[in-house]
């Protein structure tokens, strides 16, 4: 490699900037935490209750927070220092998860014995009291954080490097979370059942104390003219016009309701995987935390690649291979028994997960009008993650449904099926709806308008 090739490399890889970094440092040490967090959580609910609905329930709480506080926080985020919304949120998860620790503390002597199978037995109920609400809690800051997180990006990185700067971003999350962070979760479960979550607590201050770091002020740009009757700064204005803006975009819209649909296909077998993993898979708190390091593995390569894939097959083909693979890699995880084979499809499932999420939340962050960044992305959110606790409820309820008439085994198995099928029925239709064509189209519109916006600045003639 010539010395002007590698300087230009060296010069593209330093262009994001030292801002960049630090929130790039502080997502990677969260999701550390969340990787630790992912055996924990699971494996918590577990050791308190065998109940498919009981330990769903717990999934649900997780994730219902996305689909009743995403439109507030959107409202939140656009009239709000973005950066300290971040730090106060990871501050707010760091003394949350400090209190779940606590908790295990001070009940750990019977959390390694599994929970009775249909029942939360004696005081563990003031446990699995605590710990829904506190994931509700968790779920709550969480929310308002991402979106935060989501929106500061586009003014500290520019625009033709959004991609890159996801990419990299995602590919090194994908490491902490599923490849680092689970089997260290594991480890520490083996030493003491509150370790995970003391660790995960500390993950969240760090990353505060990391973006508090960030100089300047990240507060939108508010547009302070009148609509109607309603003044731009009321929140149900403000809110309206964000729904708007998304429900009456061609691509994002069909986009924000398919990704909505995917992922609660997701938590349709999310929900229990838990217990797939122990009862189907027979494996252990390790073995569990190996198959979901096959996640990182198509996480790196996704992270990595996805950039290039976009722009050699255009970014429709990306995401119409990306809704295929997700049907075929659920219906084969169906039929499966041996966990390496597990360990195999989940690393396939994330590299198409990254490649999804780069590509689309790239398209979002170029299009969407700065000062509706939060707002609409959360609109988005809504849609997309809002539909995660029904999928989280339905998985638990086709457990016990066909588990009427069919083997417990069999019943698990089946929480997959509904998964593929539901992701078909969206490959159907995501061919057409989301096309490169439309994908570019939208775009390019989108930088005429910002263009047309901008400010004519008059040179001032010499004297």
């Amino acid at each position: 490699m010539g010395i002007k090739a590698l300087s230009n490399r060296r010069a593209a890889r330093v262009s994001l900037g030292p801002a960049y970094r630090k929130v790039f440092s502080a997502s990677v040490v969260s999701n550390l935490g969340d990787g630790v967090a992912t055996v924990a959580y699971p494996w918590l609910a577990s050791a308190i209750t065998r109940s498919p609905v009981l330990v769903a329930l717990v999934a649900v709480a997780q994730r219902l927070p996305w689909l009743i506080f995403t439109l507030p926080a959107g409202v939140i985020t656009d009239r709000v220092d973005r950066r300290k919304a971040m730090v106060l949120m990871d501050t707010c998860r760091g003394v949350l998860t400090a209190a779940v620790a606590v908790l295990v503390i001070v009940d750990g002597d019977s959390l390694p014995e599994p929970g009775a199978l249909g029942a939360v037995e004696g005081t563990r109920w003031l446990l699995f009291a605590a710990v829904l609400t506190a994931t509700l809690l968790l779920g709550m800051a969480e929310v308002l954080r991402d979106n935060s997180a989501q929106t500061i990006l586009p003014k500290i990185v520019a625009a033709e490097h959004l991609e890159t700067a996801n990419g990299r971003m995602w590919s090194a999350e994908s490491v902490a979370n599923t490849f680092i962070g689970p089997p260290l979760g594991s480890l520490l479960i083996g030493i003491a059942f509150a370790l995970p979550f003391i660790l995960d607590a500390g993950s969240f201050f760090a990353a505060a104390a990391l973006v508090a770091t960030i100089p300047g002020a990240f507060r939108a740009v508010r547009d302070t003219t009148v609509h109607g009757d309603h003044p731009v700064g009321t929140w149900k204005t403000e809110l309206k016009e964000g729904v708007s803006w998304l429900w009456a975009h061609p691509v994002l819209r069909p986009m924000a309701i398919m990704l909505g649909l995917m992922n609660l296909a997701g938590m349709v077998s999310g929900a229990t995987f838990v217990l797939f993993a122990q009862e189907v898979l027979d494996v252990g708190p390790f073995i569990f935390a190996v198959i979901g390091m096959g996640g990182a593995v198509g996480g790196i390569v996704g992270g990595v690649l996805a950039s290039r894939l976009s722009k050699r097959f255009g970014a429709g083909t990306c995401l119409s291979i990306s809704m295929g693979g997700f049907a075929v890699t659920a219906f084969v995880m169906g039929l499966n028994s041996w966990w390496p084979l597990a360990f195999l499809l989940f690393s396939v499932e994330s590299l198409f997960s990254i490649l999804w999420n780069v590509i689309t939340v790239s398209f979002r962050q170029s299009i969407i009008p700065e000062h509706l960044l939060g707002r609409v992305n959360s609109v988005y959110r809504f849609f997309a993650w809002g539909m995660m606790p029904i999928g989280a409820a339905i998985g638990g309820g086709v457990v016990v449904l066909t588990n009427v008439f069919t083997t417990r085994d069999n019943s698990l198995r089946a929480t997959w099926f509904v998964n593929a099928a539901i992701y078909a029925a969206l490959w159907l239709v995501a061919r057409s709806k989301l096309s490169t064509a439309k994908i570019e189209a939208a775009r390019g519109e989108a930088a005429r308008s910002a263009t047309a916006a901008a400010p004519v600045v008059v040179p001032t003639p010499p004297t």
